[in-house]
């Protein structure tokens, strides 16, 4: 039996603002009664014993060891800058604001 039916989709194309075709009811329908019934079947199989997942293969960030090297001295790092005052990187103004 159908959940999803013509009205409903035409409402729920109010209440998102979306004018909807006779055409695109008909085929949105369609496409969400499949949806739906694929998601009760999830609801189904899942059990308390199956772990939700967000990602079918387990995923681990890769660090580098945090080690402290050397850096670039002041000028070093200003060097190539199109534009610096007092030691610092100077950029045009945003949104009309100055500083």
């Amino acid at each position: 039996m159908s959940e999803i039916t013509p009205e409903l989709v035409r409402h729920l194309g109010v209440l998102a603002r979306i004018q909807l075709t006779d055409e695109e009811v008909d085929r949105l329908t369609g496409e969400l009664d499949v949806i739906v019934d694929n998601i009760a079947k999830v609801s189904q199989v899942a059990t308390p014993d199956v772990p939700a997942t967000s990602h079918p293969v387990p995923l681990e960030n890769v660090f580098r060891p945090d080690v402290v090297s050397e850096t670039l001295t002041l000028e070093q790092a200003l060097q190539n800058a199109p534009d610096a005052a007092d030691g610092r990187f100077r950029v045009t103004a945003i949104m009309g604001e100055e500083q």
